[in-house]
């Protein structure tokens, strides 16, 4: 039987009859609604594989006490390599009582995942075994419970082995990935139980428990007028001991906790054992449609009412919004959008803690996303943990969830593991609004295998508005959107973004080479034989970068033609303790360090990056720092969306910039002097717009200490955390970017200390002593369950020493049950405002078509140069002395650009001459890149365009991408140089100037 017509035939056929064994007898009259529990709390842990620990009666009163989520070798995270994290059997157990009242009603727990298998036991009963080491698990535990006031036990053996295989077939885990997924063992997620009535609403938990729970979407919008129609569709099982008729109603409730619709979905009867969707939907007027940095969310309320009276009632946290994905577009409410961002690891990990960070120290971390204006965050390898996709929600991140894989398609039972994955991701994360794309695969997969993530796609979230795809795929037409690694694709069709670009590592710690501890761009250990040239950068190099990556994808940005590119995400956001190539043991990459302190690099994407295509908000900053030595010449470099910026140095002005790669403007040999140095922006029409300033900073004299903590407070639960800022300041109270004080801290009260990083011997993970680094750093303290006054202070040789006073809130627990959820009471952010009505882009040229296309060899495949088929190409024989292709467009044209994507672009260059109707219009070398070369020129009319190539190819690597795996077996339209000799042309676009007309 085909896998997803099984899946169909489970959720609707046979499925419901095997939960007839494990109902409960109606002891008690049930209590109204749910109730659902925080179950974190009061767990006990032990690193080993003891015999008989899953029995209710084994001691662990020597166990450590933890509250999760809590990964047994946190204290590794960042210390080790990726590849030496300890793994292992460790054993998690906690007692806990049923609420009052529990007695007749059904019990589920639920884990949002454990790593990598968990074994799980209540009472000594065996439930169950997950082990994809990824996704939430859920179980009855109905039958298996002691009632109130008796002890339960719940116990889970994880197992976080590298090489787990999977028990009933021997098979690995495709995602076990010593590169990429960092191996935080135990239960490193939140846990909590559910208690409801025997007729309720399912939990969207199908891997054990073959439920899809609550299902919440909108349709029919109109966002010009503010309206579209909401459906809420809820799965509901009857497991009482006789037939039940309810009433299904859901309401919606805006942002204030106002209701501002109630729709009916009428009355069912379901039978014991009995399992059905039921429907409502109605028409929701003054929405506020979701959007990029506008996190606003409803809360949709489905209610099973008998009698009039509430039964069940589950609340679903969700928001509205359109999406369209085609004419290689990206259209969110309407409005195009070009993405831009980061392909961040889904451990999105801290030092010490690793994931398992509380709710609002995520939406930290994916705010500061949102604040760089990043648009869209591309979770790596594995789904995201739901704190994490909840946070999206929240900060008004959109972003893509992949399930599960490694760098390659794969077959038999591996591929099995990934659709599952799939189908269970899709299913628990479906009502989140922040979900536009679903991934199924870091690599290209095969059509047969697009099409069966696909049909789960259209069966458990047909109407989500959410694309599903896969990295390539660039002619897979069962993919609705793709795109390189890196490179700059475009179409016509589907969208596509580069999922991975700009690669290069750099250590916060080294601002240039004229900066203590003066590193020199480039230098350190060379990775697979390549230079450190290659890959290692200073935060000023490392920003240019990030500036001249960019411009090759705004370069071909909507609105520059027919074919377009939708964007690319940067690779990473924060440094992170996977695959790396340096002399650290983890990844540089990030645009903010592991304790989210922003680089250069971060605010060069915020000024390039604040619109949706176009940037739409002035802004400039200059790179760097003014602390320097008497003596010291250097360029500045500023990166402004302004059309030309001046620098000013103590009010004298140097002159105007040299502008490169549109938003970077450098001043040459500009002397140091103490002061203040000042970059102002312009207009086309010459008035200033925005501008950015350094001052020299004195020495320094005191240290200073800012935490961070959540909008609720501190917490005593045993897992919030603070984060507390130290910077050398001056006697201003500026910070001196060039200081590199060792500072000393004493830690007092309730509290634990996991401290922060910094280069030295084992990146000071857990160190009480660490240096600030060009002038600052950050340290993470952890409460406990004690609630109480803590004091953090700090020394420094020299300096004025500072302290801070925090005070945790307790926390109520009883019976090992917590009220308060993690994350419920977080506010949303709307900090960018509703969809901007109006069009996101200008254009700025217009596509010419092509008719027809001839060649003096290889003429058959001409066409294959311009039909929108970035793996297809035309190749001139190379027996030809000067090969040509020539084009006859449908119209003739005032032509002033040719844009190409040549053969070998990243490695070869062509001398090249262009004719139009015969006459000469360019003739030059086209430049390596990672994509397309523009060929400009004077505007000329004229129908029939011939490229010839006038002299000899080079080829030479101008990226060194070393970090990839082998390279591919050259087909079609690769990234390798042609035969030499010969003219390669991808895909040809012939370009007149636009008259000036908007686009949507």
């Amino acid at each position: 039987m085909n896998r997803f017509y099984f899946y169909r035939w489970c959720i609707l056929g046979w499925l419901p009859l095997l939960w007839l064994g494990g109902l409960a007898p109606a002891a008690a009259a049930p209590i109204p609604g749910r109730t659902t529990y925080g179950f974190n709390p009061g767990w006990r842990v032990l690193v080993g594989d003891p015999k008989g620990a899953e029995a209710a009666g084994f001691d662990d009163q020597t166990w450590k006490a933890v509250t999760l989520p809590y990964a047994w070798n946190e204290d590794e995270a960042f210390r080790k390599d990726i590849k030496d994290l300890s793994t292992g059997v460790a054993w998690y157990r906690k007692h806990f009582r049923l609420p009052a009242g529990a007695a007749g009603q059904k019990v589920f727990v639920e884990f949002e995942g454990v790593r990598l298998a968990g074994e799980f036991y209540l009472n000594g009963q065996r439930l169950g075994l997950h082990e994809n080491g990824v996704m939430a698990v859920g179980y009855d535990i109905t039958p298996y419970l002691r009632p109130a006031p008796q002890d339960n036990v719940l116990a889970v053996r994880t197992d976080n082995d590298w090489d787990y295989k999977e028990r009933a077939t021997g098979q690995t885990y495709q995602w076990s990935n010593r590169n990429f997924n960092a191996n935080y063992g135990g239960i490193p997620k939140n846990v909590y139980l559910h208690v409801m009535s025997p007729l309720h609403q399912t939990l969207p938990l199908f891997s054990a428990l073959g439920t899809t729970g609550v299902y919440v979407y909108a349709q029919d919008f109109d966002i010009a007028k503010g309206q579209a129609t909401v459906v809420a569709e809820a799965q509901v099982k009857n497991e009482g001991v006789g037939p039940r008729t309810f009433t299904y109603e859901a309401t919606v409730a805006d942002g204030t906790g106002k209701t501002v619709l109630t729709v009916p979905g009428g009355k069912t009867t379901l039978q014991p054992g009995e399992t059905r969707t039921v429907r409502a939907q109605g028409r929701l007027a003054d929405v506020h449609f979701w959007s990029w940095g506008y996190g606003y969310l409803y809360t949709v309320s489905t209610k099973l009412l008998v009698d009039n009276k509430v039964v069940d009632e589950v609340k679903t946290r969700t928001g509205f919004r359109k999406t369209e994905f085609a004419g290689g577009l990206i259209k969110l409410n309407d409005r195009a959008m070009m993405v831009h961002g980061y392909a961040q690891r889904t451990s999105n990990e801290w030092p010490a803690v690793g994931l398992g960070v509380p709710a609002w120290l995520s939406d930290y971390s994916n705010g500061l996303m949102v604040s760089g204006n990043a648009n869209l965050v591309r979770w790596m390898h594995v789904t995201p943990w739901k704190q994490d996709i909840e946070s999206c929600d929240r900060v008004g991140l959109p972003q893509a969830m992949p399930a599960g894989d490694a760098e390659k398609d794969v077959s038999d039972r591996r591929w099995g593991q990934r659709l599952e994955l799939m189908r269970d991701a899709i299913i628990y994360n479906r009502n989140n609004p922040s979900i536009l794309f679903y991934e199924g695969g870091n690599e290209s997969i095969s059509a047969a295998h697009m099409q069966e993530l696909k049909d789960i796609r259209n069966f458990y979230d047909p109407h989500g508005g959410r694309a599903i795809g896969s990295r390539e795929m660039l002619d897979i037409a069962q993919a609705e959107y793709g795109g390189e690694m890196l490179y700059i694709n475009k179409s016509a069709g589907k969208p596509l973004w580069a999922m991975e670009y700009s690669r290069d590592e750099a250590l916060r710690k080294y601002w240039d080479e004229l900066t203590p501890p003066y590193h020199q761009d480039g230098a350190g250990p060379p990775y697979k034989g390549a230079s450190a040239a290659e890959y290692n950068r200073n935060q000023d190099s490392q920003a240019r970068e990030d500036v001249m990556r960019w411009y090759d994808y705004w370069h071909e940005r909507p609105g520059t033609g027919t074919r377009s590119s939708a964007g690319g995400v940067n690779i990473v956001f924060s440094d992170t303790n996977t695959h790396y190539r340096g002399e650290e043991n983890y990844r540089r990459s990030g645009e903010v360090d592991a304790l989210r302190i922003a680089k250069d690099g971060y605010y060069a994407h915020q000024v390039m990056w604040d619109g949706w295509v176009e940037p739409e908000h002035p802004h400039t900053h200059l790179i760097g720092h003014w602390n320097y030595k008497q003596g010291v010449v250097k360029n500045v470099d500023v990166v402004s969306n302004g059309e030309k910026v001046e620098l000013f140095l103590n009010g004298k002005s140097l002159g105007f910039g040299q502008q490169s790669y549109r938003f970077l403007f450098t001043f040459k040999d500009v002397a140091w002097q103490p002061g203040t140095l000042r970059a102002v922006s312009y207009d086309a029409a010459g008035q200033k717009v925005s501008e950015a300033e350094h001052q020299t900073a004195g020495p320094a004299v005191a240290l200073r200490l800012t935490p961070t903590t959540s909008p609720a407070g501190l917490r005593a639960d045993g897992t919030d955390l603070a984060l507390v800022q130290v910077e050398a300041v001056d006697a201003q109270g500026r910070r001196c970017p060039t200081a590199l004080n060792m500072v000393n801290f004493a830690l007092s009260g309730p509290a634990e200390w996991r401290g922060g990083l910094a280069q030295g011997p084992g990146n000071y993970i857990l160190a009480k002593s660490l240096p600030v680094e060009g002038g600052v750093n950050r340290v993470l303290v952890r409460t406990t369950t004690q609630a109480g006054n803590i004091t953090l202070s700090a020394t420094a040789e020299g300096l004025k020493p500072a302290a801070i006073s925090l005070k945790s809130q307790p926390v109520m627990v009883k019976d090992g049950l917590a009220t308060q959820l993690p994350g419920r009471d977080l506010p949303v952010s709307l900090q960018r405002g509703p969809t901007p009505a109006g069009p996101s882009f200008t254009v700025s040229r217009v596509a010419v078509p092509v008719k027809s296309a001839t060649a003096n060899s290889n003429a058959a495949n001409a066409a294959l140069s311009f039909d929108d088929n970035e793996l297809s190409e035309w190749v001139s024989d190379r027996k030809e002395v000067k090969p040509w292709i020539e084009y006859t467009l449908a119209r003739p044209a005032s032509i002033s650009e040719v844009a190409m994507k040549l053969t070998g672009w990243r490695t070869s260059t062509y001398p090249l001459r262009i004719l139009l109707d015969g006459q000469e219009v360019f003739r030059g070398t086209t430049t390596r890149s990672l994509g397309y070369y523009t060929a400009t020129f004077a505007p000329r009319t004229g129908q029939t365009l011939r490229i010839e190539l006038t002299g000899s190819t080079q080829a030479k690597d101008a990226f060194n991408i070393t970090e990839l795996e082998a390279p591919k077996v050259p087909t079609a339209a690769t990234d390798q140089p042609g035969p030499p000799g010969t003219l390669g042309l991808v895909e040809v676009e012939v370009y007149e100037k636009a008259p000036g007309a908007l686009a949507p």
